[in-house]
């Protein structure tokens, strides 16, 4: 009997030498605007080894809003999109789409709007604000949500222009093509400080946008079905990355701030000053009610979606 226990186990050593170690498993995706605290998520994770511990490799591709990041997840190329604009993915599905909402990605909104400090504008309701022009990244992102917010809610009367990221965008206001642009921290504040531009609204200033879950992560629907075990790990090391990013970990800090090109010390003004913990939640998109009736009103979609839609629109138990 020991004999044969020797030579099962000698056996079972040559199987596990002969077979090649089980490879990760690649997660391909597009990102909105890169270098915001919000879409570093995935970076600041992968060099803190978390989704490598995950049994996750990923491939990135950073794009200049939520028009730009959709496509290639409609079409197959990717797996995920990250930071896309609630009311754009509710329109998008609402066309037929094949994707799905399967985690939030940001409620609340640390974006602001600005205009040159010389421009005169202090306030979207400033008098000397009337037909301007007021930029937003791209069609169906979350930064066009919000300037439709100021129009219905402010009866603002502007412009909106599509700028997509914020460097272009603050270009387009330096060179008088804009009058008021967007951006979201920390890209602005060393502009801000040096008193070139100032703020003039914050998008969370709208009961549209305060409060809701703002951007999604979405998934191609094939991919959810064939490789919702991987999503599920992906997932867990997205919600462990963001617990890693609020620690008192320094090399977090480090890694941002080489990541958005800024200091150490502006990296964590970022994090503290504008991106409170709660803004990056996962598993509920809050607002759902008052977001389904702005998807109608701000004519992403033309009815109300029916619970048997949102139902299956909506699939954030994955990332619970």
């Amino acid at each position: 009997m020991r004999n044969v226990c020797l030579v099962l186990a000698a056996i079972a050593t040559t199987i596990a030498i002969g077979q090649p170690a089980s490879a990760d498993d690649l997660v391909k995706m597009t990102i909105g605007q890169r270098g915001n605290w919000d879409t570093a998520v995935p970076h600041l994770g992968e060099k803190a080894g978390i989704f490598k511990k995950h049994g996750i490799t990923m491939e990135m591709v950073y794009t200049r809003g939520s028009g730009e990041t959709v496509q290639p997840v409609i079409s197959g190329n990717v797996d995920l999109g990250l930071a896309v604009g609630t009311l754009g993915a509710m329109g998008y599905f609402a066309k037929g789409a094949p994707v799905r909402i399967v985690a939030a990605e940001a409620t609340g909104a640390a974006d602001y709007f600005y205009a040159k400090t010389d421009s005169g504008i202090t306030s979207l309701k400033d008098p000397k604000a009337k037909g301007k022009t007021i930029a937003y990244s791209t069609n169906g992102s979350s930064t066009d949500s919000m300037v439709k917010a100021f129009l219905k809610e402010w009866k603002v009367d502007l412009k909106p222009v599509a700028t997509g990221s914020p460097p272009a965008t603050l270009t387009a206001v330096m060179s008088n093509q804009v009058d008021v642009g967007w951006a979201a921290p920390p890209f602005g504040l060393k502009e801000i400080d040096e008193g070139k531009i100032l703020l003039v609204a914050r998008g969370s200033d709208t009961e549209t946008i305060r409060g809701q879950t703002i951007r999604t992560i979405i998934a191609n629907t094939d991919t959810l079905k064939k490789r919702r075990d991987v999503l599920r790990r992906f997932m867990q090391a997205y919600r462990e990355t963001i617990e890693y990013m609020y620690s008192d970990n320094p090399q977090v800090m480090k890694d941002y701030a080489e990541f958005a090109g800024i200091t150490p010390e502006l990296a964590k003004r970022v994090r503290d000053e504008f991106f409170p913990r709660a803004i990056l939640q996962m598993t509920e998109i809050k607002g759902l009610d008052q977001l389904l009736q702005d998807a109608i009103e701000l004519k992403y979609t033309d009815r109300l979606l029916t619970k048997e839609q949102v139902a299956e629109l909506i699939q954030t138990e994955i990332a619970k």
